[in-house]
């Protein structure tokens, strides 16, 4: 049943258990002492009539900005009276585990036909969708003797997107794009591009498909478009979502920390003029969105990337390269972030890598693992760390020999720890666009 004894209630009867002691001495005053019992219960009749029922409560969750990867905020629930009377409630909401590590719940007072409110802390721990329950209370009048359970069915997915926070502080590469841009346009020179430059009088030797007839008829002689070699470029994000990523560093995995640095580079990308796409692949592509710029093409990429999720298996890199150059024909820069398994034979991705440098500039991001180095750059005192020693110096050299191999044949490399992925894949495209590599 959803009523209940309020806490002065039970006091209330204990008082009347005073009634026991001169009972010792006359057994009738046990007949006052239920006389008093039923009086209490009356009342606490009488304050559940006069309590609002649940269709007279109206509960809500608000949202005040928008769900970041491990970003702390506060999840505010309003509690609206619309009867005469006023309340006490105390609410719980089934929020889920990677939000609250324990049931939060608040106590919200709301005046007669008034709101209250009140707030508990979240800290997101996992990116994507998840799911909300309902809010449940329990509320009283001012005097405590009823209490009623309600149930408010606010059941509702939400989405976490990446850290947003992480693209704020980079500012300063947004303003280092923008005077590459810059100075890209103060060098402009006419070339074999279609990027529209200036007009002139038709020369001959110059191609029909040049002429620009509507310039023609307007001044009554040939006019040409002069074409310039053209500034705007594609970036592909390419993203490995599959088991390598799914290891944890500082409570984030490799997987989080490479779209927070993918979505940092897409927007200094937009800033240099440049469109951005996006390919997420596992055992079979994830997410994928093609080239745009503009704050919607970024909306589109946020709602993409926090839809991304890690695979508990190994990711097809094959069925990736070939989507990617079926997508892609002309050359652009590949942004492939991944991860090495540690195997006798060469990694799978790495040949993709390499296959494609035919076609586009390849700029592979790989986790460098800061334990293994830490290991190697130590001396062993005993047997068992020398054993250590001699598998981490392995690994680190092969990799190396991975790396230095993909890096012969026209790709570019990039090995750094997860927490400074962004910044170094930052500084690396602006090396880029700087050095006109592309």
């Amino acid at each position: 049943m959803p009523v209940a004894f309020g806490r002065r209630f039970f006091l209330l009867l204990l008082i009347g258990l005073t009634w026991i002691v001169p009972a010792w001495r006359d057994a009738r005053f046990l007949y006052a002492m239920g006389l008093w019992d039923v009086v209490v219960l009356g009342l606490w009749a009488w304050d559940l009539s006069h309590m609002p029922k649940q269709d007279e409560i109206e509960v809500r969750r608000v949202w005040s900005e928008p769900l970041g990867l491990a970003k702390s905020g506060f999840i505010r629930i309003e509690l609206h009276n619309v009867s005469g009377s006023p309340i006490s409630a105390r609410i719980w909401d089934d929020a889920p585990p990677t939000f609250c590590r324990e049931l939060p719940a608040v106590e919200i007072s709301a005046p007669a036909r008034g709101t209250g409110s009140a707030s508990y802390a979240m800290h997101p721990r996992a990116r994507g969708n998840t799911t909300f329950g309902d809010v449940w209370l329990r509320y009283e009048s001012p005097l405590s003797l009823a209490e009623r359970w309600g149930r408010a069915r606010l059941a509702q997915m939400v989405r976490v997107y990446p850290n947003i926070e992480e693209t704020q502080k980079i500012r300063i590469y947004l303003i280092r794009s923008r005077q590459i841009e810059l100075e890209k346009r103060l060098k402009r020179q006419p070339g074999q591009g279609r990027e529209f430059e200036s007009l002139r009088d038709y020369r001959e030797g110059d191609e029909f498909r040049d002429i620009s007839w509507s310039a023609t008829a307007r001044r009554g002689k040939l006019i040409t478009k002069v074409h310039q070699i053209e500034r705007s470029q594609i970036v592909w994000l390419v993203l490995d979502a599959g088991r390598l990523l799914r290891m944890q560093v500082d409570g984030l995995t490799k997987l989080d920390y490479t779209i927070n640095a993918a979505l940092c580079l897409a927007q200094v990308a937009f800033y240099s003029g440049d469109r951005v796409a996006l390919l997420a692949y596992g055992r079979r592509p994830q997410q994928r969105v093609a080239a745009g710029r503009g704050v919607r093409h970024l909306r589109a990429l946020m709602e993409s990337m926090a839809q991304v999720h890690a695979e508990p298996y190994e990711a097809d890199h094959l069925l990736a390269a070939k989507h990617l150059l079926l997508l892609q024909n002309r050359r652009s820069l590949i942004v492939w972030l991944t991860d090495l398994a540690e195997t006798a034979a060469t990694p799978e991705v790495i040949e993709c890598a390499a296959r494609m440098t035919n076609r586009h500039l390849v700029l592979l991001a790989i986790m460098a693992q800061t334990e293994l180095r830490g290991i190697v750059a130590g001396s062993p005192k005993n047997a068992s760390e020398m054993y250590r020693y001699a598998a981490a110096v392995e690994i680190v050299q092969r990799r190396g020999i991975l790396l230095r191999r993909v890096r012969q044949q026209g790709a570019l490399t990039l090995e750094v720890d997860p927490r400074g992925l962004s910044t170094a894949l930052v500084n690396r495209y602006l090396e880029v666009k700087e050095r006109s590599m592309l």
